[in-house]
């Protein structure tokens, strides 16, 4: 890549002479490492590769989630299947799956080098970390309840993502909150928790204005839209559970809308 070395030596140049041709040649070359990373990251091959370790981490880390209390009951384990069922997956990607969650919830596994190989792979995409850390607190909340040994064994993995306990705390918080508007369907008058859980679930107080609510609303569903998703590498067959997200956030946010009377 040398575009951005051309134009920046060429603006530099006209602009402040033999100095400004230095410094615009300094500049675009940075430039040119930033862009071709980029497209390096958006190749058909490393969408691949990223897919694949999106794939294992999830569930060698939902494994590890699952036995934090010390053990996995059946309830874990029927749960955990019925999720697997209901992301379509091959006979092979099932058994797979299944296989990655067993290894994790292996009494040796530590996550340290599985977060490590996929922050590697991901190479510094902070909102692919982001949706795989939603991906397991979503599938953690699955049956509506948190132990203090699962959240301990989350604060941990975020702690390695490189996400402070207040924010992962705030992850949880809106997860649970969305799951409350799972299937939509919310009356056009809604009860007072009703409503605090659907301001919980966007990410926001009460006291937010109109303009700032629409734009946290569309931020979120610009970030679990399946196109995005997919191109940064999401497995296609689990970027279900997203679309699933993106129709409780929606329902939250028409919560509120009605409530405040806000037209669409």
């Amino acid at each position: 890549m040398f575009y951005g070395k051309l134009i920046g030596g060429v603006l530099g140049l006209l602009t402040l002479g033999p100095i400004g041709l230095v410094a615009g040649i300094i500049v675009g070359h940075f430039f040119d490492r930033g862009l071709g990373g980029a497209f390096r990251f958006a190749s058909p091959e490393n969408i691949a590769r990223v897919q694949r370790s999106f794939f294992e981490t999830t569930f060698l880390l939902s494994g590890y989630l699952a036995k934090a209390d010390g053990h996995i009951s059946q309830q874990e384990i029927d749960h955990t299947e019925t999720v697997i069922a209901n992301l379509g997956l091959n006979s092979d990607e099932r058994r797979e799956a299944i296989e990655l969650f067993r290894r994790g919830a292996a009494a040796e596994f530590q996550p340290q080098a599985t977060v490590s190989a996929f922050l590697e792979t991901c190479s510094g995409q902070r909102q692919l970390q982001h949706t795989l850390l939603m991906f397991l607190v979503s599938l953690t909340l699955a049956d509506h309840q948190v132990e203090p040994a699962e959240r301990e064994a989350l604060l941990e993995i975020g702690r390695l993502f490189g996400v402070a306990p207040a924010q992962l705390e705030q992850l949880l918080r809106m997860a649970q909150a969305q799951g409350h508007f799972h299937g939509g369907g919310q009356s056009a008058a809604p009860s007072r928790d009703t409503l605090a859980d659907a301001y919980a679930a966007l990410g926001v107080s009460a006291d937010i204005d109109d303009k700032a609510l629409k734009h946290a609303y569309r931020k979120l569903m610009s970030e679990n839209h399946p196109d995005k998703l997919i191109a940064r590498g999401v497995p296609e067959h689990m970027v279900k559970l997203a679309t699933e997200k993106s129709q409780e956030i929606q329902s939250a946010y028409e919560t509120i809308r009605k409530s405040r009377g806000l037209g669409k």
